[in-house]
């Protein structure tokens, strides 16, 4: 893992474990292709989506930003 997609996947993790009511079972994977995946309780897989999809289109252009310094496209899966 690159020093940049280490950054990357620490701030998806620190963003998704404050806006979650169980921080402790938050782990986010980092795959090959720069697909980042993000895993969550089953009870706070809405608050990491949001009202209409708001938050995760957030984390996703947070993504998009920080992989323009790298030259990637990162994709972000929420995992059920």
């Amino acid at each position: 893992m690159t020093e940049s997609s280490a950054d990357v996947r620490g701030l998806i993790e620190k963003i998704a474990k404050w806006m979650v009511d169980a921080p402790d079972e938050v782990y986010v994977d980092h795959l090959d292709d720069d697909v980042i995946e993000l895993e969550v309780a089953e009870g706070d897989v809405g608050k990491i989506i949001g009202r209409q999809g708001r938050n995760v289109r957030a984390l996703r252009t947070l993504l998009s930003a920080a992989g323009v310094r790298s030259h990637k496209r990162y994709t972000l899966d929420v995992i059920d």
